[in-house]
């Protein structure tokens, strides 16, 4: 007889309660996982996973055994790690940001394996925050914990400023050295505390220390310490001395397909693990993304992040008008999805010199976005790929963008633009970037512009106390 619905239901939650990590969670929240779980059948010698791989499932082995096994080094053999039977799960790491499968495994009973399998999506928004999960491998805590233990000491005098290599809206970014340490250097960005005030900012500054003190992403710049005095708050940071993505950009005119790859890529690679963490960027242009000294890109400027609900959506209208997605506009609440509209943006800016809808005030940009990516002509340099990617990307319907939808970020990677793109030698940083900056000392600012001293009067005191926590 076959199973019913209901049956099956009953016989997953209570197999469940038998596995470790799942015993102690609310009933309801496993009768949710076993109402989405499949049970897939795998033969004596398959491979359930390559390393190296993408990935995109959990597994939870229901019936019989796998052995793990990894390749070190440049050897084409394979090391035996562990065996895992019924209970035993695999396949968490990738979708907790390594989205990289890290080894083999691979079917060691004779009559077969049976797998409980969960997707990314229902993965996250059910079961990503297990304490067990995150903690039984890698833990990212552990080197956030080193970064805050080796600059626990380091005081804002102790602070050398060397000159300036940007400035902002609420202050400058300084190239700066600890004083005793000439082999390395950091950024400084130091903003105005009243001006946040006034033009009421401090939930999205407060927003950027607690994202950027968490994230450990090498596609992201790392915040090291935040110190504040009567009239700034500063936030020392990686200098990536590459220079600004913009820069090149406005030097070169327009990079070709393979170059603009690359970069996309970076982006992608920075946006799969925000938003595997429920957090939207909402600022992607050519001046956030900051080469490093090996040519890698680094998303940079935090101030419009934030960390959403899972399900929820947000309504702050924020961003560079050239890259606002329709749905910001409009006012009806957006997402993640909002992201994959301005990656779709990066791209044509990218491979044109200019982003696909400009107008000569925000209200006139605004008016074009909201005629659609359709009403845009494409210049012949775009090929037919890059065209039909960045159109999924710009759809006007932001639950049928690319990226967004159940394969998740993986169906931007799979598109046909990415073939043959060689995305673990990116994450390896194995793989050659286009462009090689020129950097010759741990101070060389060379790839950045000019910029003259700050002649502006020292701004007010602020002591609110509402940056008590920065």
């Amino acid at each position: 007889m076959m199973r019913t619905g209901l049956i099956r239901q009953a016989e997953y939650t209570d197999f469940l309660k038998s596995v470790p990590i799942f015993k102690n969670l609310p009933e309801d929240t496993l009768i949710k996982i076993s109402d989405v779980l499949e049970e897939t059948f795998y033969a004596y010698g398959d491979y359930i996973i390559r390393q190296g791989a993408r990935g995109d499932t959990f597994f939870i082995i229901s019936k019989g055994r796998v052995k793990v096994t990894m390749k070190t080094g440049n050897t084409t053999e394979e090391k035996y790690i562990r065996t895992l039977g019924k209970g035993d799960f695999f396949g968490e790491k990738a979708l907790q940001g390594d989205d990289l499968r890290t080894a083999n495994i691979i079917v060691d009973d004779t009559d077969g394996v049976s797998c409980l399998v969960i997707d990314k999506e229902t993965f996250n928004q059910l079961i990503s925050d297990l304490d067990e999960i995150r903690t039984k491998y890698k833990d990212e805590g552990i080197e956030r914990k080193r970064i805050n233990e080796e600059f626990e000491n380091v005081k804002l005098t102790d602070l050398k400023i060397l000159t300036t290599l940007g400035v902002g809206g609420f202050g400058r970014v300084e190239l700066v050295q600890i004083n005793n340490d000439p082999s390395r250097s950091f950024a400084l960005k130091q903003m105005k505390k009243a001006q946040i005030v006034e033009t009421r900012q401090q939930q999205h500054i407060m927003s950027e220390k607690e994202i950027m003190g968490e994230a450990n992403c090498q596609f992201i710049v790392k915040l090291f310490k935040t110190f504040k005095d009567r009239k700034y708050l500063y936030m020392l940071m990686e200098s990536c001395l590459g220079g600004e993505l913009w820069t090149v950009l406005r030097d070169r005119g327009h990079f070709d397909d393979s170059t603009t790859r690359f970069y996309t890529a970076c982006v992608v690679e920075a946006f799969d693990y925000l938003h595997s963490r429920n957090i939207i960027y909402r600022d992607l242009k050519p001046e956030n993304l900051l080469l490093d000294n090996q040519g890698y890109i680094k998303l940079v400027d935090f101030g419009f992040a934030k960390r959403l609900q899972t399900g929820r959506k947000t309504w702050t209208f924020c961003g560079t008008p050239e890259y606002v997605a329709p749905e910001v506009i409009l006012n009806r609440g957006h997402d993640i999805s909002a992201d994959y509209w301005s990656l779709g943006v990066l791209m044509f800016e990218l491979l044109t010199g200019t982003p696909p809808f400009t107008g000569s005030d925000p209200m006139k940009t605004y008016n074009i976005i909201l005629k659609g990516i359709d009403a845009i002509e494409f210049p012949r340099n775009i090929t037919r790929n890059a065209m039909a990617l960045i159109k999924k990307l710009c759809r006007d319907n932001p639950a049928e963008r690319l990226g967004y939808q159940k394969g998740g970020i993986s169906e931007i990677q799979k598109h046909k633009w990415f073939d043959g793109f060689n995305w673990e030698g990116l994450t390896q940083r194995t793989l050659t970037p286009p462009i090689l900056p020129n950097v010759k000392t741990v101070i060389d600012t060379s790839n950045f512009d000019d910029y003259p001293p700050d002649r502006d009067a020292p701004p007010p005191d602020d002591v609110s106390g509402w940056d008590e926590e920065f």
